[in-house]
């Protein structure tokens, strides 16, 4: 990969550097010491990944961040000398568009450097991502069927469950989870489930943050917890979150070949197997296609389905995916989102019947 590094200490950038160039696949095609020159550097030279260190003088990572996303977009990975210092500040980033964050690998006395192998476990991860195209080969990612095995699904039935809205994202989607939960009413009869793509280690400080920035409880889903409406739940583990047909959550390692983690369809097609009250599906700003699939199968069974459309998403690729589908009813600004959930939850009931595909011409 051709990477960029954002640093202002001298010996981080060494450090970084020898990394990167410990790895024949990886080459440093620029350093800046701050975040107004890697604004610059991605601009006028855009890498194929940047490390972005947080604390920098006047531009920080995070604005840095926020203007390459939106000039210049990138992967960007956070890469800082202590991330649990500096947790608000990744999320920011993260809800900009970076895709994780690692602590900064040290250089020592004797020139050896400790925390290359996380790094390099990281760019790799992230590498898998940015290589592939749109619709990626089986060997290298499987592409989950969840809408054809959700629509095949019967209503089960059973006693009245409480309304759900579900929510997928990943790139960009901490600020968009925060902006829809805090304009959310605080009485809404119904449970939020959420699923964002993020680092297992991560998950427990983003649903701290995402409380503080809406102003309400986000709690980490619990194996075997049943949703309840009220609650705000978030999947916190590498696993994927599957609803079960006890109408419990459960972590699942399986498909171990979903590039995605934890992914949305995955979860979508669990609900839509095994939730038989239809609710609201929201697909939120992030990369390539995950939980497309997964929402024709919810709409397809009565849910309504809305997409975040492309001028309030960082990057429109999620959303696009459920749009061409035809798998979003429809295509809000993430500023409308938590009302429209909001209405839809209190207009709606069991009864709602499947409606026909959304139809919009494929965009180029």
């Amino acid at each position: 990969m051709r990477i960029g590094i954002a640093n202002d200490t001298a010996l981080a950038r060494e450090a970084l550097r020898r990394v990167l160039t410990s790895s024949p696949e990886h080459e440093v095609v620029w350093t800046a010491t701050d975040g107004a020159e890697a604004i610059a550097l991605a601009r006028a030279n855009p890498p194929d990944l940047i490390l972005m260190d947080l604390v920098m003088p006047g531009v920080d990572g995070v604005e840095a961040t926020r203007r390459i996303m939106g000039e210049s977009p990138c992967a960007i990975l956070v890469v800082t000398s202590t991330v649990s210092g500096n947790l608000g500040q990744v999320y920011q980033a993260m809800g900009y568009g970076a895709l994780d964050a690692t602590d900064t690998p040290r250089l020592g006395p004797r020139g050896e450097v400790t925390g290359a192998a996380v790094l390099l476990h990281k760019i790799e991860l992230i590498g898998r991502l940015v290589g592939k195209p749109d619709r990626p080969p089986r060997e290298r990612c499987s592409e989950v069927r969840a809408g054809a095995s959700a629509a095949e699904s019967p209503f089960a039935a059973g006693p009245p469950l409480d309304p759900l809205i579900v929510l997928g994202a990943s790139t960009g989607g901490p600020q968009a989870l925060a902006d829809i939960l805090g304009g959310l009413p605080r009485h809404l009869d119904a449970g939020v489930v959420i699923v964002q793509h993020v680092d297992a280690a991560f998950a427990p400080g983003l649903g701290k943050w995402l409380s503080e920035q809406a102003n309400r409880p986000v709690t980490m889903i619990a194996e075997g917890h049943r949703p309840a409406a009220g609650e705000i739940l978030l999947a916190v583990t590498d696993d994927h979150v599957v609803l079960g047909d006890d109408r419990r959550l459960h972590y699942s390692p399986e498909p171990v070949s979903a590039c995605y983690r934890p992914s949305v369809d995955v979860f979508f097609e669990s609900v839509g197997r095994n939730w038989p009250r239809p609710g609201v599906a929201a697909l939120l700003t992030g990369m390539f296609h995950d939980g497309a699939r997964g929402m024709l199968g919810l709409r397809r069974l009565g849910w309504r389905t809305i997409a975040q459309d492309e001028s309030s998403s960082v990057v429109w690729g999620m959303p696009r995916a459920a749009v061409e589908l035809g798998a979003a009813e429809e295509v809000l600004h993430i500023n409308h989102i938590a009302d429209r959930i909001a209405r839809l939850v209190r207009n709606g009931g069991p009864d709602w019947a499947p409606i026909e595909p959304y139809r919009r011409e494929p965009l180029v």
